[in-house]
């Protein structure tokens, strides 16, 4: 209804409507950040770009949490004008921050490891004239964005940009091409993985499905291993066909094709190829702002599993559905731990270490329950639960698997059922299991400590008796045909393992196995075997044969039982090889007896001269911050009345110096985890420094509240409350602890006693209590 003239208000009144309204702008403008920032979830802390340089090997790519599927940007393979002109199989990652000429996406990736494997099928967009070689056709990338299951980049050359987002086991590409002709490549002889080969066959215009071998991690010649894909565009290709890379030919010129040098073109009647370099083409003639969407599923069984994993998990769903369903399922796990207070880099760090724990172990399992078994080539079906994979155990036996079982037990459990399946099926716990493969990598039985502490901390679901079994096998089986102990003889029967070869890792072997020993030893009491709990715990003691008072520290033993020579403790400190110890020196092992800290005190002299040699360590810049043997130094002084402070300062310290809010934010590998797992738990304040016994030491927390939402079915109760009181934000040694809102004295929990409490507090101030 039109307003009269005389109902419209007065120029002052509208003048004065309009200053209300400004006011009331201003009042938006000033409240509105803050109304932001409170809408903030745990998911958008995340900076996936953490980690990506510095030697982290994180990747910002996309992945849905514990995923089998992740598709990265890959950008470590070279042009023929700079210095990666060979090719990418000498980096452990698919990506690196400082490197910008991107070759494609490659699809099911490691995160954080030091060995180079996976990272292939290799999808990359181009324009203009077909290339097929990557030293060509890659181009710089810019406007790289990622958060939580979705990474997008621009790319210059081709005034293209791209998006990929992932489901549980398949991924989605969408590439925004000018008008034009555009070209969409599928290399699948390039990529981390020493092995080739492969095969692919044209199922119709848009649908292609293959088979590539992967392997060789940390080059062992036996752990290869295929995986299969099924490939589809959404857009009909204008032309088609494969590519071989042609080696040269002995005694008879070469025939190379005049257009692509070494490169061998197959046009469209060509229905399949197989062999070693080859890939696929397709050919689009574009129009602007009408994308190109490229599906990929993938399987560790069959082809035909592929197609069904593609069809169950992409079925009706655009590419923005399938973004918004892993960002969701993203947040949902990172809100399972909320904190307060704190800085904006500090969350971020947080939340970024916790996505990191939970990208490996990776169900294995295809929709339809099928999976292959380790080493035996079968196949079987789940029937309930998950079957994992990428079992990094070394690494992650430490702390990635408490965080699990105190935070998602579920997952935990069926890891743990995984674990004891494997035995059943190739007659060994798992070491560094790779998709139904065993790798033998690194040292130990880490296996044990994984599943004791899993059993001792109250979760249960699973044979424990079996897994019992298992372990037993494991630590009293003689060597070399003990798999998992291969010098098992001489620590049988000498307590230790003496150097026969100058670099045989020798004090790292037993260190290992003194701590798997301890472990079962623990497990064997709780289960009333009291003659083996006896057994395992004497010989968990054995690390004395190698504590040198000369030096004060470990020291390998020769055959002849006498201390090696010439020996220097610091040989090894920059990965050099050092004798008797593997990725380090005397000084990151010395202290590496976590089940006996107060014994090992005894043998350097008594409690002051353990804590200043271990106060040395960290003053002398010993400590390794980006290698396992030492990461749980700091928490050893809370073993000592009157120390305690000291852990409070180191850890404080080495988590601000360490980690941050940048892509070298983490001090080396993430080793599938752990070293994101350490900052986890020792900014909530609390970590398990001695694996296979339930109990924590505490620290003094970054944040002034932390809630874990436990699993009340499992836990018994909804949420485990962390609080700090303090005065200013360097106020960080503990000058008292309430829990359950009682006094609290010492400085170790168990697992049982915080989670009864329920809410533990600390009082805080800015110097330390000695």
């Amino acid at each position: 209804m039109p307003i009269s003239q005389s109902s419209k208000p007065s120029f002052a009144l509208r003048v004065l409507s309009f200053n209300s309204l400004f006011a009331a702008l201003a009042c938006i403008a000033t409240i509105l950040p803050n109304v932001v920032k409170a809408q903030k979830q745990p998911v958008d802390y995340v900076n996936a770009f953490i980690g990506t340089t510095n030697f982290g090997t994180t990747n910002p790519g996309a992945v849905c949490p514990n995923g089998l599927m992740s598709v990265v940007p890959f950008n470590v393979m070279g042009s023929a004008n700079n210095k990666f002109d060979k090719d990418a199989r000498w980096w452990s990652t698919p990506y690196e921050y400082h490197n910008v000429y991107f070759t494609g996406y490659s699809h099911v990736n490691l995160s954080g490891v030091g060995c180079p494997d996976l990272g292939s099928l290799l999808l990359m967009p181009t324009t203009g004239k077909l290339e097929v070689d990557y030293k060509a056709y890659g181009s710089p990338m810019t406007q790289q964005q990622a958060s939580p299951g979705y990474y997008s980049n621009y790319l210059p050359r081709y005034d293209v940009r791209t998006e990929v987002t992932a489901t549980p086991r398949t991924s989605m590409a969408r590439f925004w091409f000018p008008k034009g002709k555009s070209n969409i490549l599928l290399n699948l002889g390039e990529g981390l993985t020493n092995e080739t080969g492969a095969m692919v066959r044209r199922v119709s215009d848009t649908e292609y499905e293959g088979v590539k071998l992967l392997g060789t991690f940390c080059y062992n010649p036996q752990a290869v291993f295929p995986i299969y894909f099924v490939m589809r565009v959404d857009t009909k290709p204008t032309a088609a066909g494969y590519w071989k890379k042609q080696r040269p030919m002995t005694g008879v010129e070469a025939e190379w094709d005049k257009d692509n040098g070494k490169y061998k073109l197959y046009t469209n009647y060509t229905k399949e190829i197989a062999g070693d370099d080859i890939g696929v083409y397709l050919n689009f003639d574009s129009h602007a702002n009408e994308p190109v969407v490229v599906r990929m599923g993938i399987s560790f069984v069959s082809m035909a599993n592929a197609r069904e994993n593609l069809d169950a998990e992409q079925k009706g769903k655009d590419f923005d559905k399938i973004k918004e369903e892993a960002r969701n399922a993203w947040n949902k796990d990172l809100s399972r731990i909320e904190v307060e207070g704190g800085t904006e880099d500090q969350q971020t760090v947080f939340y970024t270490a916790l996505y990191h724990t939970l990208l490996h172990p990776n169900i294995l399992q295809d929709v339809n329950g099928q999976y292959p078994t380790l080493e035996t080539g079968e196949v079987k079906t789940m029937r309930e639960g998950n079957r994992y994979t990428v079992f990094s155990l070394w690494d992650t036996y430490r702390n990635v698997h408490q965080l699990l079982t105190l935070v998602y037990p579920n997952r935990q459990r069926d890891m743990v059922r995984t674990m004891i399946d494997m035995y059943r099926e190739h007659g060994w716990l798992p070491k560094w299991e790779l998709y139904g493969r065993e790798t033998y990598t690194m040292e130990g039985d880490p296996a044990i400590p994984v599943i004791v502490d899993t059993w001792l901390k109250g979760l249960r679901g699973y044979d424990i008796n079996t897994a019992y079994e298992a372990m037993r096998k494991g630590a009293t089986t003689p060597g070399p045909q003990n798999l998992l102990r291969p010098d098992n003889d001489d620590y049988l029967s000498l307590g230790y393992v003496p150097l026969r070869e100058q670099y045989d890792n020798s004090v790292s072997h037993a260190l290992e196995y003194y701590i798997a020993d301890n472990a079962l030893s623990r497990l064997a009491a709780a289960l009333g075997k009291k003659a083996d709990a006896r057994l395992f715990h004497n010989r968990s003691l054995g690390y004395r044969h190698y504590y040198s008072k000369e030096y004060g520290t470990l020291r390998p033993i020769l055959p002849n039982g006498k201390f090696y020579s010439p020996f220097n403790p610091k040989q090894g400190e920059n990965f050099e090889p050092s004798p008797g110890f593997h990725e380090g020196n005397a000084w990151n092992y010395t202290f590496y007896v976590p089940h006996d800290v107060t014994g090992l005190a005894k043998l350097m002299g008594g409690q002051k001269p353990f804590v200043d040699k271990l106060q040395m360590v960290f003053d002398k810049e010993l400590y390794d911050p980006a290698n396992e043997p030492d990461i749980a130094y700091p928490h050893l002084f809370s073993y000592f009345k009157g120390e305690e402070w000291r852990t409070q300062k180191e850890l404080h310290r080495l988590m601000a110096k360490y980690f941050k809010n940048a892509p070298d934010g983490i001090p080396g590998n993430d080793d599938t985890g752990t070293m994101s797992a350490w900052l986890v738990f020792n900014m909530m304040g609390f970590y398990p420094d001695c694996p296979g016994e339930p109990a924590y030491t505490l620290s003094s927390p970054v944040f002034n509240r932390v809630t874990i939402h436990l699993d009340k079915e499992q836990w018994g109760r909804n949420e485990l409350v962390i609080e700090a009181k303090r005065q200013q934000p360097t106020d960080i040694f503990i000058n008292g602890i309430t829990l359950g809102n009682k006094p609290f004295k010492g400085y170790r929990v168990s697992h049982e006693e915080l989670l009864k409490g329920g809410n533990i507090t600390f009082e805080l101030k800015g110097t330390p209590s000695r």
